[in-house]
C-alpha cells in the first residue's frame, strides 16, 4: 500500500516535468523561428521594416505563461548568442526606422520652405528695353545700371508736372530720392523728391484681382529705405496733396523699383536739418525737442546736408550770382582771363600766403590775381574779369574769412576818374540784385522759410560815403568804440554799425565807403592827390559787411616802387619784377575790384 502510493507520486511528478519541458522547448524553438523572421527585406521598395506584430509579440514574450518560462528558462541558462544577435537587430532597425522618418519629415519641410521662399522671392530687375516691359516683374531692385542698353524710356521732371505737356492720365516715369514711405496693411503712400525741393506724393492700394502679386509688391515697398534713389512708373490722377510741392496731383504706381538703395541708418534726417533755428530751440523744453545737428555732424556728412531745401538752394544762389556776374560784365564789353594760380610770390601785402614745392623752388598759392588783372590791361583788354579760387593762409575763427575762397574780380581802364569802376561795380550789383529776385524767387523763398532775410534795398545812383563821414558816423557813439587817430581799419562790430546808420540815414542796404587810408591799403592802391594820407580805394557793404574791395591802381612804375620802400618791402622779388616791368612798356590808367563770392551769399 505504501509503496504503491510512493511509485503514485514518483509517476506524476516526472510527468509534470517531462510535460514542462517540452513546452519549453517548443517556446525556444518558436521564438528562434519569429527572431528570425523580424527584420524583412521589402523587395517592393528596398527599406527595412519591422512586423509590428512580431515586435510586439516578443516584447510580450508570448503572454504571461511565455514570460514566466522565457524567466525560468533565463534564470538557468545564458541568452545564446544567435538570441543576442536576433535583439540587437530588433533594436537597431527600430532605431534606423525613427531616423529615416525624422529625416522625411526634416526633408518634407525644407521643401515646403523652398517652395515659400521661392514664391515669395523679389528677384533683381534688368531693364533693358522698354519694349519688353511686360517680362520684367514690376517691383524689384535693379541689377547695377552699367549703361548695358538704352531703354527708350522718358523719365519727367516733377516740376513739370501740372504744365501743358504733363496731364492727368499720362503715364510716366519719374527718377528721385525717396523722401519718405509709410505702408499699412494694403495701402502705401510715398513721397518722391526731385532737386531737393521738388515733391510728389505716390500710391500704391491692394488688387483684389490679383492679391498676391499686390502682397508681393506691399512686401518690396516695406523694404525701401528712405533717401534711396528710386524709378516709379505711374499713372498721374488728380488728388489734393498740402505736403508737397505738387499739390493737385498724385502718382498712381504701377511699377516701381530701386536704383541705389541708401542705408538703413542715416547720419541725420533731411527733415530734422531743415528746420529753423529758432524752432529747434524753442523745442528743447518740451517732451520730444528736435535735435540740434552740430556744425562737425554737418561738414562730415556734406552731401547729406546739402539735400537740405535751404542749403541746396544757396548753392544755387551761388551760381546765380556768377551767372548774373558774367551777364552784367559781358553787357559791358567785359572779357573772362584765367590767371595762375602757382605764382613766384606773394600778390596781397599783409596776407598770409601758403607755399608749396615747385621743382625744388618755393612757390606760393595766388592770393588773388590782382597783378595778373593790371598786366592784362598792359596787354590792352581794356576790361577783364575773372572767377576763381583765391587762397588766404589766414588764421582766423571769423565767419568772414577764409583760407580759400571764390573770387569774382574785375579790372578796367579809366579815362578820368576811378568813380568810372564804381559805375561799372553799382551796375552790376544792381544786376544781380535784380536778377536774383526777378528770376530765382523760388530759390530765395526756400531759403528764406528756414533762414530769414530780406531782399537787398540800394540805391540806383551809387551811395558812396568818404571815410571822415563814416568816422563822424561812428563818433557819435563814442561810447561803444575806441576810434584812436581814425586811420585804422574798421572792426566787424564797426562796419556793423555803420550799415545799420546809413540804412537809417539813406535807406539803402548796399553802400560803398571811399577814401581808405593808405596806410592800411595794398602797395598797389593809388594815393589820393590831395591828401597822401588817404588813397582813391574803396570798400562796398551789404548790411555792414564788407563784401568788396577796390581802388585806382598805381599804374606808374616809379611809384609803386616808392610805395614799395614805405612799406619795407626793398627787393620786389620775381614775383613782382615782371609786373612792374610791364608798366614800363606803357599802361592805361585802370581800377578795379575784388569780390568774395561767399560773403556775397552767405
Amino acid at each position: 500500500m505504501r509503496l504503491s502510493s510512493l511509485n503514485f507520486i514518483i509517476m506524476s511528478f516526472l510527468g509534470i516535468m517531462f510535460s514542462s519541458i517540452r513546452r519549453t522547448s517548443a517556446f525556444l524553438s518558436t521564438t528562434k523561428n519569429y527572431s528570425n523572421r523580424i527584420i524583412i527585406n521589402s523587395r517592393s521598395n528596398n527599406k527595412k521594416t519591422i512586423n509590428p506584430f512580431l515586435t510586439q509579440q516578443l516584447h510580450n514574450g508570448f503572454g504571461r505563461q511565455g514570460r514566466l518560462m522565457m524567466s525560468s528558462t533565463t534564470q538557468g541558462e545564458e541568452k545564446s548568442e544567435e538570441e543576442k544577435a536576433a535583439l540587437k537587430a530588433a533594436r537597431e532597425a527600430r532605431k534606423a526606422e525613427k531616423e529615416r522618418l525624422k529625416a522625411e519629415k526634416k526633408a518634407k519641410k525644407a521643401i515646403e520652405k523652398a517652395k515659400k521662399e521661392e514664391a515669395e522671392r523679389i528677384n533683381p530687375v534688368t531693364y533693358l528695353s522698354v519694349d519688353n516691359e511686360e517680362q520684367y516683374e514690376p517691383f524689384g531692385d535693379y541689377t547695377r545700371i552699367m549703361s548695358r542698353s538704352e531703354s527708350g524710356r522718358k523719365f519727367e521732371h516733377v516740376v513739370d508736372i501740372g504744365s501743358k505737356h504733363v496731364v492727368t492720365g499720362d503715364k510716366m516715369w519719374l527718377r528721385g530720392r525717396l523722401q519718405s514711405i509709410r505702408v499699412k496693411g494694403g495701402s502705401c503712400f510715398l513721397v518722391l523728391r526731385q532737386d531737393s525741393f521738388h515733391t510728389v506724393q505716390a500710391c500704391f492700394f491692394k488688387d483684389k484681382e490679383n492679391p498676391e502679386q499686390s502682397q508681393k509688391m506691399i512686401r518690396y515697398l516695406k523694404t525701401l529705405t528712405e533717401e534711396s534713389v528710386i524709378d516709379v512708373e505711374g499713372v498721374l490722377v488728380d488728388a489734393d496733396v498740402r505736403s508737397c510741392s505738387v499739390q493737385k496731383y498724385e502718382l498712381s504706381i504701377h511699377r516701381i523699383h530701386s536704383v541705389s538703395p541708401a542705408s538703413k541708418v542715416l547720419p541725420f534726417s533731411i527733415e530734422d536739418a531743415a528746420r529753423p533755428e529758432d524752432e529747434v530751440e524753442a523745442s528743447q523744453d518740451t517732451e520730444r525737442p528736435f535735435p540740434r545737428l552740430g556744425q562737425d555732424l554737418r561738414l562730415n556728412n556734406r552731401w547729406m546736408d546739402l539735400r537740405v531745401p535751404a542749403n541746396n538752394a544757396i548753392l544755387r544762389i551761388q551760381s546765380a550770382v556768377c551767372q548774373l556776374f558774367r551777364e552784367s560784365l559781358y553787357a559791358q564789353n567785359f572779357v573772362e582771363i584765367h590767371t595762375p594760380k602757382l605764382v613766384a610770390g606773394e600778390s596781397e601785402s599783409g596776407a598770409g600766403v601758403f607755399t608749396t614745392d615747385y621743382f625744388g623752388t618755393t612757390a606760393c598759392l595766388a592770393q588773388s590775381p590782382q597783378l595778373y588783372k593790371q598786366m592784362a590791361i598792359a596787354s590792352d583788354m581794356n576790361r577783364v574779369f575773372e572767377i576763381g579760387p583765391v587762397f588766404r593762409a589766414e588764421k582766423s575763427h571769423t565767419r568772414r574769412h577764409l583760407c580759400e575762397f571764390t573770387g569774382l574780380d574785375l579790372e578796367m581802364a579809366i579815362d578820368d576818374h576811378y568813380n568810372e569802376a564804381l559805375e561799372v561795380v553799382h551796375n552790376m550789383f544792381k544786376h544781380i540784385f535784380t536778377g536774383l529776385e526777378n528770376r530765382f524767387g523760388k530759390e530765395l523763398a526756400i531759403i528764406r522759410e528756414q533762414y530769414a532775410s530780406e531782399a537787398v534795398a540800394f540805391t540806383d545812383k551809387p551811395c558812396i560815403l568818404h571815410w571822415p563821414e563814416a568816422m563822424q558816423i561812428l563818433r557819435e557813439d563814442d561810447s561803444k568804440f575806441d576810434m584812436g587817430d581814425e586811420m585804422n581799419d574798421l572792426t566787424g562790430a564797426m562796419e556793423l554799425a555803420l550799415g545799420q546808420a546809413v540804412k537809417e540815414k539813406y535807406g539803402t542796404d548796399f553802400f560803398i565807403l571811399d577814401k581808405y587810408p593808405s596806410a592800411i591799403r595794398p602797395f598797389y592802391t593809388m594815393p589820393d592827390p590831395e591828401d597822401d594820407k588817404f588813397s582813391n580805394s574803396y570798400d562796398i557793404f551789404i548790411r555792414g559787411q564788407e563784401i568788396c574791395s577796390g581802388a585806382q591802381r598805381c599804374h606808374d612804375p616809379d611809384l609803386v616802387q616808392q610805395i614799395l620802400k614805405q612799406k619795407g618791402i626793398d627787393d620786389p622779388g620775381d614775383g613782382l619784377k615782371s609786373y612792374i616791368e610791364s608798366f614800363k612798356h606803357g599802361v592805361s590808367p585802370h581800377a578795379g575790384a575784388g569780390i568774395g563770392l561767399e560773403r556775397v551769399v552767405f
